[in-house]
């Protein structure tokens, strides 16, 4: 994978969907954050080798100056069980104790909410983000309704690994 090419359609995927609000989502955007860190440009987008042991290192670096990390690897030799259970193990093992989480996000899982389709579509993807600072945007959107129309069953797994902000 071109590292130059994978960067540009993280990036064009950020910007023409993660940023966009729609109507099925309140009026919101999959993301409300997105466009000040693409702005600020504090999403770093990396070709990743293995995900468990990329991981790993990331929670041996930290954040660095970046507000999201994204690890971006061929979905076929990353085939969606493996690559869930990687992340899985590395949320458990390192990531969550230094205060991070790895959400995946992978084509062979098709994540729909409200009849939209999630996901980047073309890489698997491991989105690192600080858990504290994730938490509490969390809340704040909670507290503003961006939660309200999301499904339930959606929902519980997206706040696996953190606190649900509607409690």
């Amino acid at each position: 994978m071109n590292q130059t090419q994978v960067h540009k359609d993280i990036l064009c995927w950020i910007e023409t969907f993660v940023e966009v609000p729609h109507p099925s989502l309140g009026g919101w955007p999959p993301c409300p954050f997105a466009r000040s860190a693409r702005l600020k440009n504090t999403i770093a987008v990396l070709v990743g080798t293995d995900p468990y042991e990329d991981l790993k290192n990331r929670s041996e670096q930290g954040m660095e100056n970046y507000e999201v990390v994204v690890y971006a690897y061929d979905p076929v030799a990353w085939p969606y069980e493996m690559f869930s259970k990687s992340l899985e193990l590395a949320n458990h093992e390192f990531l969550n104790h230094r205060d991070l989480i790895a959400l995946e996000d992978h084509p062979s899982d098709t994540e729909i909410v409200n009849g939209i389709t999630m996901n980047q579509g073309t890489y698997a993807l491991a989105l690192v983000q600080p858990l504290a600072d994730l938490n509490h945007k969390a809340v704040s959107m909670a507290a503003k309704g961006f939660y309200n129309t999301w499904p339930e069953e959606y929902l519980k797994v997206l706040f696996k690994h953190r606190i649900d902000p509607r409690a």
